[in-house]
C-alpha cells in the first residue's frame, strides 16, 4: 500500500508585507524566507507527517513517494534532500539538466486589507514552472512500475503544476492499476476560467479522477460563475453538485476557507464548519487538507473521519508562517480534533 504524489518542486521566495500590492505599489515587507515547497511536494510532506512513512524510502510496504521534476542545481539537491527529511521518497523524483528548478514568489498579507479585499494571512503567487514543465513519459512510466511492484492499494494525488498531458498519462495508469485519483485542480489553467464549460485538456483528465478537491475560487473558475461569500450552505452544494455533472467524478469537495467545506458523492453529502484558528499564512491549507484527507482513506477511516483530518490539517497549517513548515505531524493532528471535540 502507499500514497504517490504526481506534481511539483519549487522553492519558495516568500515575503510578508503589509498588504497584498495593487497593481503600481511598491510595499516595504518585513520578513524574507527561502523555504521549500511545490504543490506536490507540500502534499507529500503533508502526508508523510502524518504518520505514512518509510516505505518510500525502501521502495516496499507502506509510504508516501514523490515523482516530479528538479533541475540539476543547488535549489534541486535541497528540495530532494528536504523531501528524505520528511520521510518521503525521492526514487520518481528525476533531475533534469537543461532546465532549473521550479520556483515559486509569495507575498503574504500580514494585516487585512482596509477595503476588504484581502484578509491578513491571504497571498499572492507568482510560479515559474522551471523543471515541473519538463515532468513527461519518463515520469508517468516510474510511476506505473511502482505501482506495480509495491502490494496495493494504492492513492495517487495530482495537482496542475505540471503538465496537463502528463498528469492525463498518469491519471489513466493510476486507474488501470487499481488506485484512487484525488485531483487539486490548482492552479486552474486560464483556458478554463471564465468559462462555461472546463478547458478541453481538463476534460479529458477527469474521467481518470475519483475524487475533486477545489478550494473556493478555483470552483468559480471552472463553473465560470462567481459564489456569493454570504451565499447560503445549498448554494455550496448546488455549486458541488453541479460540477460532479460537469466533470463526472465521483466525490466533489469544496473548501472553503472560514466557511468550512462541503463535500457531495452520487446519494449523499457534509457540511462540515472551519475550525477556529488564528490564520497568520493560508499558503499551503489546501496542500495539508489533501495530506490529510488521503491520510485517513488509507487508513481505512470513513468519509466523515477523513474530511475531519482534512479540515484540521488545513486549518493548522494556517496558523505557521510558510508551506512545509507549517504542516502538522500526526500528534499534533490528534491533539487538535480531541481539544476541539472535547
Amino acid at each position: 500500500m502507499g500514497i504517490f504524489v504526481f506534481g511539483s518542486l519549487n522553492l519558495d521566495l516568500v515575503v510578508q508585507a503589509p498588504h497584498l500590492p495593487r497593481s503600481g505599489e511598491t510595499l516595504t515587507g518585513t520578513e524574507f524566507q527561502t523555504l521549500p515547497g511545490g504543490k506536490g511536494a507540500n502534499q507529500a510532506v503533508a502526508a508523510a507527517r502524518l504518520g505514512i512513512t518509510g516505505a518510500a524510502q525502501t521502495g516496499t510496504g507502506n509510504g508516501v513517494e514523490l515523482v516530479g521534476c528538479v533541475g540539476a542545481d543547488a535549489w534541486g539537491q535541497q528540495l530532494r534532500e528536504n523531501l528524505t527529511i520528511a520521510g518521503v521518497g525521492t526514487g520518481g523524483v528525476s533531475i533534469e539538466p537543461a532546465e532549473t528548478t521550479g520556483l515559486a514568489l509569495i507575498t503574504v498579507a500580514t494585516a487585512a486589507d482596509p477595503q476588504g479585499r484581502h484578509r491578513a494571512g491571504e497571498n499572492h503567487i507568482v510560479l515559474v514552472p522551471g523543471a515541473n514543465a519538463r515532468v513527461g513519459d519518463r515520469e508517468v512510466q516510474y510511476l506505473d512500475r511502482a505501482l506495480c511492484e509495491i502490494p496495493g492499494p494504492h492513492w495517487v494525488l495530482l495537482q496542475l503544476e505540471v503538465p496537463i498531458e502528463s498528469l492525463g498519462r498518469a491519471a489513466a495508469v493510476a486507474q488501470a492499476r487499481g488506485a484512487t485519483v484525488i485531483l487539486d485542480p490548482a492552479p486552474v489553467p486560464a483556458a478554463a476560467a471564465g468559462s462555461r464549460a472546463p478547458s478541453g485538456r481538463l476534460a479529458e483528465l477527469y474521467p481518470g479522477v475519483d475524487v475533486l478537491t477545489p478550494n473556493w475560487g478555483e470552483a468559480e473558475r471552472l463553473l465560470g460563475r462567481s459564489i456569493d461569500a454570504d451565499a447560503s450552505v445549498e448554494v455550496f452544494l448546488d455549486a458541488a453538485r453541479t460540477l460532479q455533472d460537469q466533470t463526472q467524478v465521483g466525490t466533489v469537495i469544496l473548501t472553503l476557507g472560514d466557511r468550512g467545506l462541503v463535500a457531495v458523492q452520487a446519494d449523499r453529502h457534509w457540511v462540515r464548519p472551519a475550525f477556529p484558528v488564528t490564520v497568520q499564512d493560508t499558503t499551503a491549507a489546501g496542500d495539508a487538507f489533501n495530506g490529510g484527507l488521503v491520510v485517513a482513506l488509507s487508513e481505512g477511516r470513513s468519509w466523515e473521519v477523513a474530511l475531519d483530518w482534512g479540515r484540521a490539517a488545513g486549518a493548522l497549517a494556517t496558523t505557521r508562517l510558510g508551506a512545509q513548515s507549517a504542516l502538522p505531524d500526526r500528534a499534533t493532528l490528534l491533539r487538535f480534533l480531541r481539544g476541539v471535540s472535547s
